[in-house]
């Protein structure tokens, strides 16, 4: 049974939550002011916080009065978060924040309660559980103003709360902050010894502040610049010091109700540090290029054709699947861990070379880079007749996407090779593509997902995207109108028909896939409809601006893990694509 601190603070709709970030963790905040997840010291470890997936342990600044109204944004470019909440005694504010860049090991959560119209009467609740709630709060002690705690393994202080009480291991205060006057909590959690003194919240903020201005270009190139600087925030945000981005800050969010998949990604697939890797250096963002190439070159020098599809935020190998044995977000479950240590993904290996490629482009190449670079093209050689778990992580087939990623990424790097390099590279392209050729054409001419499998899959649009084949190619304008007709709803796009039943009632429309339509529609000169289905898809996302990786179309809800990095960099890449001039791929009929 959960304490009595958590039952203020059930589950909400995803499109509620905020997410705080540093880099090295990430905390979900809820509209009663409710911290309700947050893995420490970093994002792969065991959640101090798990009250979203039915465990135990909160941080909370909420109102006294429960007929408040919610309310929020984010300050521009930035993961700093402002709560705002109308009572019937006025308006009361908190300034909230990871703060930023974090270190590996202690996290430092500042939040700022302000009385902003009238008097604030907040409550404050700290029950930090480590190990997904096996441990409440021990040796709680109050110093000089300043609360010190253990939880596991892991060292709690607490300052400005020195009102607080003790209530079987929970710290909770009420308190009134008069209009116009501010109460800072600064809650330091840290796997090693925290430092003598606690961070100065005035100071705290100002290094915070400036870091987000510094990490977060203007993009004033693109056609949302709002919007793609919020998603570059994000995924700054989810890419930590030594360059590794997790592919979300969540686990056992369900993109279907009680489905029991497996949906712990709290760890960095290789494929989503390209993707936002790509989308970063179309926009000339160098920042998040240098550090996806760190990490994929680190990976591929490491572990060369052997490179696994996704590892822990430190290199290492991603866990089996465990069951914490927690009841889970309602239609969820609470495993930790992922299959994905199992599996051989091909596409991998093509998006690391799109990824140098489009580094390549920016001159930010080295040595080392160039070495993980024939290492990557060895172990396509090596490899690309096996089936693969693709792009989905389904069976081991012969996909065609991951064929055809590989010859872009081949395609691509050969332009930045030496001739007699390159040369080799590109007739290794052509190879693959005559081999996918010969198993996966549809009789229509439009690529098919498999041999033997003759569905159309959106992942296809990606290879079109970039450039596997030459602009003017007919197979890829078949299969982007066979695509555009037979996935796309209300401006919205599915993966692929899985049965007979229609589209909606098998999965939400995969986000990703709608960005990559738009750019793929600006591409073969539909400028309009490029726009309408960026327009629509921008749009599915909670009042905080995250996306996850399913979107509910009839529900109107998201679904899936939260938020989902490679949805962020779709959509800031689409949304530099679609500033630039209309492409001259081939014309589609639509």
């Amino acid at each position: 049974m959960l304490h009595d601190s958590n039952e203020p603070f059930p589950p909400h709709v995803l499109r509620e939550y905020a997410m705080l970030a540093d880099g090295e963790r990430g905390a979900l905040l809820g509209p009663r002011g409710d911290v309700v997840w947050m893995c420490a010291p970093r994002w792969h470890n065991d959640a101090v916080f798990s009250a979203l997936v039915g465990g135990q342990g909160v941080f909370a600044v909420t109102p006294r009065d429960l007929h408040s109204v919610w309310g929020g944004s984010y300050e521009d470019g930035t993961l700093i978060w402002n709560s705002r909440w109308t009572t019937h005694a006025g308006l009361i504010g908190c300034r909230e924040a990871l703060m930023y860049p974090g270190d590996p090991e202690r996290a430092v959560i500042l939040r700022r309660i302000r009385g902003l119209d009238g008097p604030a009467p907040v409550r404050v609740v700290l029950d930090a559980r480590a190990n997904f709630g096996r441990h409440r709060m021990t040796r709680l002690a109050l110093s000089d103003g300043v609360w010190t705690a253990r939880s596991g393994d892991l060292r709690v202080r607490l300052t400005g709360a020195e009102g607080a009480r003790i209530d079987d291991g929970v710290l909770s205060m009420e308190v009134d902050i008069p209009e116009g006057e501010e109460l800072d909590l600064v809650l330091e959690i840290s796997s090693a010894r925290l430092p003598r003194t606690p961070p100065d919240p005035d100071a705290s903020w100002v290094a915070t502040e400036e870091a987000w201005s510094k990490a977060v270009p203007g993009l004033e190139n693109t056609i949302a610049a709002d919007d793609a600087r919020q998603s570059y925030a994000v995924l700054r945000g989810m890419t930590g010091s030594n360059g590794a981005m997790v592919a979300a800050a969540t686990m056992g969010l369900p993109e279907r109700a009680n489905e029991k998949r497996n949906y712990d990604y709290r760890y960095a697939w290789i494929r989503d540090q390209c993707f936002v890797g790509e989308a970063a250096a179309a926009c000339g963002a160098v920042d998040l290029v240098d550090d996806a190439v760190r990490f994929v070159t680190g990976r591929l020098l490491a572990d060369g054709p052997q490179m696994h599809p996704a590892y822990t935020v430190d290199g290492g190998r991603v866990p089996d699947e465990v069951d914490v044995g927690l009841p889970g977000y309602p239609g969820g479950s609470s495993k930790v861990g992922n299959w994905v240590n199992k599996q051989f993904q091909l596409d991998a290996f093509g998006e690391s070379l799109l990824l140098f490629a489009a580094a390549a482009g920016l001159d930010r190449l080295e040595l080392d880079h160039w070495r993980a670079v024939e290492t990557c093209i060895g172990a396509i050689e090596q490899r690309w007749r096996e089936p693969d778990a693709g792009i989905w992580e389904l069976d081991n087939r012969r996909w065609a996407h991951s064929r055809l990623i590989c010859v872009a990424g081949l395609r691509g790097i050969a332009a930045h090779a030496p001739a007699a390099q390159g040369s080799r590279w590109a007739a290794l392209a052509d190879v693959i593509t005559a081999d996918v050729s010969e198993d996966c054409l549809h009789p229509s001419g439009r690529w098919q997902r498999a041999p033997g499998d003759p569905r159309v899959d959106a992942s296809l649009l990606l290879p079109m995207v970039r450039g596997a084949l030459p602009p003017d190619d007919v197979r890829s304008a078949v299969t982007l109108a066979a695509i555009h007709r037979e996935l796309g709803r209300k401006g919205y796009l599915y993966r692929f028909s899985q049965d007979p039943r229609p589209l909606a009632d098998a999965e939400g429309a995969f986000l990703l896939c709608g960005f990559t339509m738009a750019t793929a529609l600006h591409l073969h000169g539909e400028e309009k409809e490029a726009v309408r289905w960026f327009e629509r898809n921008r749009a599915a996302c909670g009042s905080p601006g995250l996306f996850t990786e399913e979107y509910d179309i009839e529900q109107r809800q998201l679904r899936g893990n939260f938020p989902q990095a490679f949805v962020h960099a779709a959509m800031l890449e689409a949304s530099q694509r679609l500033a630039e001039p209309v492409g001259n791929h081939a014309p589609i009929v639509i």
